[in-house]
């Protein structure tokens, strides 16, 4: 299967009452015959910032960091709340990144932020805690269902726009208005 999802927005539909779930907006990393995997982009965590991590993982200096640190830690999803992925836009590959497009990684290793530290590269970043996973066919399912919009990623609604307004601008990229589409409907 090829991963036709990976570096897509996968964005709630309206009618999405689950509080995790609820105007979402995912970044999808990886999707294969195995299943789905990604990380919330507009959930921000209350008064977690990317500074309180650095400061709680020791890492020295962070007078000196970039103005990244300031941004908010997000909420990736309801898995593995206590682990740590950064989505980036960096040149430079860390003990443990991931590739998802030309222009965007996932890294899991502490290296990334001791780089933040120095006012290295990354420039676009996000740091969630947790993320979402799908089992083999269950997006797909949850797509049939029409709990779910898709839309190629862009690195401007994933790392510039405002957290609040992430979902409204995902789903411009398909040119929809989100809060006004249609909460019920059939299948033909």
């Amino acid at each position: 299967m090829k991963p036709v999802l990976q570096n897509h927005f996968l964005i709630a539909m309206p009618g999405i009452e689950d509080p995790f779930f609820k105007k979402s907006v995912i970044y999808i990393c990886k999707h294969d015959s195995n299943g789905t995997m990604g990380i919330i982009i507009n959930k921000p965590i209350e008064n977690l910032k990317i500074k309180d991590i650095l400061i709680k993982l020791k890492i020295k200096d962070i007078k000196k960091a970039n103005k990244e640190i300031n941004k908010p830690v997000i909420l990736g999803g309801p898995q593995y709340g206590d682990r740590g992925f950064i989505l980036h836009s960096s040149k430079k590959k860390f003990s443990s990144s991931i590739k998802v497009s030309k222009e965007t990684l996932i890294t899991t290793s502490k290296d990334i932020l001791e780089s933040i530290e120095k006012l290295e590269n990354p420039k676009n970043i996000l740091v969630a805690l947790g993320y979402c996973s799908w089992k083999k066919n269950q997006l797909e399912n949850e797509l049939l269902e029409n709990s779910w919009l898709t839309a190629p990623a862009n690195s401007y609604v994933l790392f510039k726009v405002p957290m609040k307004k992430k979902w409204d601008e995902a789903a411009k990229i398909l040119g929809a208005d989100i809060k006004k589409i249609a909460i019920n409907f059939g299948h033909a």
